[in-house]
């Protein structure tokens, strides 16, 4: 497999050392996606960690380029019909997350096991996280996913409280509160090599994928 990375920021370095540790060709990384020769995006996986805004630009052209494309940025998700309809007829295989992190993963599983037994038994739900400073979306996409298990699972929607600290990766926490007890489930990361090891993890299952798929979704 080869890869190309789409946005060479702190989380594209931080992506190119698991490639690099993990022994799997990168093509390039690049902060013009679109750029790539056509001859070679049809051989390599595009992992992309951009912006909002870049990935509302390029996803047509990514969907018509690339052999795969794993996507971890956020702030997208009012446009994911255009998005997974684009990639759909395109035959692209399009593998998105709002956090890749398997130990996310593992805590969104861990929200909607709780939210199924104590639908009905009359506890608040609230979502809390906090991000570093240069993060450009809030509430982060991974509380937003949050908010949504809980949403469709306990039948109440959450508030979502946001803050920005300084250089935090992200900490996400899941309470509900009743007249007798209080739970509350977190989500700590301690550096953001979590994300890239679940995006590169993404990208090899795209081998022989085909479709549209959240990542949670094919690791749960």
């Amino acid at each position: 497999m080869k890869v190309i990375i789409s946005g060479y920021g702190k989380m594209g370095h931080i992506i190119e050392t698991v490639l690099e540790r993990r022994g799997i060709e990168l093509a390039c990384a690049t902060e013009d996606v679109c750029g790539v020769s056509r001859e070679l995006a049809a051989e390599c996986v595009c992992i992309d960690f951009t912006t909002p805004d870049a990935f509302r630009a390029n996803f047509r052209t990514m969907a018509g380029m690339y052999k795969a494309v794993v996507v971890g940025t956020t702030g997208w998700y009012d446009i994911k019909d255009e998005v997974f309809g684009a990639f759909a007829e395109a035959g692209t295989p399009l593998v998105w997350a709002s956090n890749f992190s398997i130990g996310v993963n593992a805590f969104f599983a861990a929200v909607q096991r709780v939210c199924e037994v104590l639908k009905g038994q009359g506890y608040t739900p609230k979502v809390e996280e906090i991000h570093h400073i240069h993060k450009l979306d809030a509430p982060s996409g991974t509380a937003k996913s949050v908010g949504r298990i809980i949403t469709d699972t306990l039948g109440i929607e959450p508030q979502i409280e946001s803050q920005r600290i300084g250089e935090v990766p992200g900490t996400h926490t899941a309470e509900f509160l009743s007249s007798v007890d209080r739970l509350s489930f977190t989500h700590e990361a301690f550096s953001r090599e979590g994300f890239a090891e679940g995006a590169v993890a993404a990208a090899l299952l795209t081998e022989g994928l085909t479709g549209v798929h959240e990542f949670k979704d094919l690791i749960l």
